[in-house]
């Protein structure tokens, strides 16, 4: 795709980037992105951000002032500031994989090199993508891209985003899981789906979440079948466990993915909801949104995003 007719000298692309994402990889990797851009005469804009939430803000302004191509360089929760900030708009979004988790990225063929990445941006095609919609107990709605859910999740989440957030990759999300797994019990939890064929399910489970990748926690690929473009969230619950087994299982997830694990059901649906027997939390990317019950569903072709002429299409 030409990308000349939206980005120019006068109008160049935006590139958003928190300096704290990956634990700092973001800042490290911004000198060499604006040298490759530069050096391939592609005007670029780059934008310091102070969070998810900052990133957010400036975006919809630049929407309102006319901006089309918007960039964000970080992880999965980066890129769920610039989608919330982008649906609904004519934007076409990029992003440069630079955080510690980076499933949507993966599942895009985007390489894993910001500077690699660039060059798949400049050289790429607009390709629809779904998002996914939660809206939480409190009346808080919000669109994430990549895996979100309750139970031990989205207390690791808490976790990855503090003590271990210098740590990388997948190691991040393991050690996350492990530290609060600590003091975590196993919820009682019901899963309804109200626009499916699908009867209720109720177990007793340490995880439940709904996928639009195949990976989430920075590869443990919990749907090794869900893509970002098919117009469906992979629903997916992992059943009480020891500890024992969960370290048997953890390196199956990041190699593998799920294959025959007894203690692991998915589901294919339009809409899930996800209801615990206690309050807790559900995260969408590794942020917290708000109380369970949560109810999620799938917004088809929600965004366009450039991606690798060569990535899987819908």
């Amino acid at each position: 795709m030409n990308l000349s007719s939206i980005v120019s000298t006068k109008s160049p692309a935006l590139l958003f980037v928190n300096p704290q994402a990956g634990g700092g990889h973001a800042e490290s990797y911004l000198p060499r992105v604006l040298r490759f851009f530069s050096s391939q005469e592609f005007p670029v804009e780059a934008v310091r951000t102070q969070s998810a939430e900052d990133l957010e803000e400036r975006a919809r302004a630049a929407l309102k002032r006319g901006q089309r191509l918007l960039i964000a360089m970080g992880g999965d929760g980066a890129f769920q500031g610039l989608v919330n900030a982008a649906y609904g708009s004519v934007a076409l979004l990029g992003l440069l994989p630079a955080g510690g988790g980076n499933d949507f990225a993966a599942a895009l063929g985007i390489p894993a090199d910001p500077v690699a990445a660039a060059l798949a941006l400049i050289h790429g095609w607009p390709r629809w993508t779904d998002l996914l919609r939660a809206r939480t107990a409190d009346g808080c709605e919000r669109l994430y891209v990549g895996g979100g859910g309750v139970g031990l999740d989205a207390e690791a989440a808490k976790f990855a985003s503090g003590a271990f957030r210098n740590l990388p990759g997948t190691l991040r999300y393991v050690a996350a899981a492990l530290w609060a797994l600590r003091g975590f019990s196993p919820l009682e939890i019901t899963l309804t789906f109200p626009e499916d064929a699908l009867a209720p399910m109720r177990t007793t489970a340490l995880l439940a979440a709904a996928l639009n990748t195949p990976s989430y926690g920075a590869g443990l690929r919990l749907a090794p079948e869900a893509r970002p473009d098919d117009g469906w969230l992979d629903a997916v619950v992992v059943e009480k466990m020891g500890f024992l087994e969960i370290l048997e299982i953890l390196p199956r997830l990041a190699q593998r993915g799920a294959g025959e694990i007894p203690v692991l059901k998915s589901f294919r649906a339009r809409r899930v909801r996800l209801a615990p027997d206690r309050p807790c939390q559900f995260h969408g990317d590794g942020e917290i949104f708000g109380p369970a019950p949560v109810d999620i569903e799938v917004v088809p072709r929600a965004v366009q995003v450039l991606a690798p002429e060569n990535s899987q299409q819908a």
